[in-house]
């Protein structure tokens, strides 16, 4: 019987993975300074998580998108622009923004989550919970 494998990127590869979240940083940077938050979480998002089990990645990971979550204002905006498929993966991220109990971090984190909570519907936070393969 063959058992069904997920392909992590092993600790040696996490260089290069970083490599990707500064090049990443870098471009969200950029966009937040231009007052694009809403473009700079979808970049933030875009190929999260890395397949890693390494928490370096994921820390790194972690902090871009905190950066964009925390640069969001207007939810109208963010919702009427964000494509469905960033919808679990941005539920997954505002837990472990609540995770911090960091005020600020939290109390952003709850109002994204409430939107997001109606507009995915209750599915998204049950599939964001059930996957234990893609952790952030």
């Amino acid at each position: 019987m063959m058992a069904a494998t997920v392909d992590f990127v092993e600790a040696d590869n996490a260089e290069a993975i970083i490599s990707r979240i500064e090049h990443k940083s870098r471009k969200i940077e950029s966009l937040l300074k231009q007052s694009r938050p809403v473009e700079a979480l979808k970049t933030a998002l875009e190929g999260s998580p890395p397949n890693t089990r390494d928490e370096r990645c994921k820390s790194a990971n972690w902090i871009v998108v905190h950066r964009a979550i925390m640069a969001i204002k207007d939810l109208d905006a963010l919702f009427s622009s964000l494509d469905p498929e960033y919808y679990d993966i941005l539920m997954k991220y505002l837990y472990r923004g609540l995770s911090t109990g960091d005020r600020p971090t939290c109390d952003q984190c709850l109002r994204i989550h409430e939107r997001l909570t109606e507009r995915a519907g209750l599915g998204c936070i049950l599939r964001s919970l059930a996957d234990t393969m893609n952790t952030v």
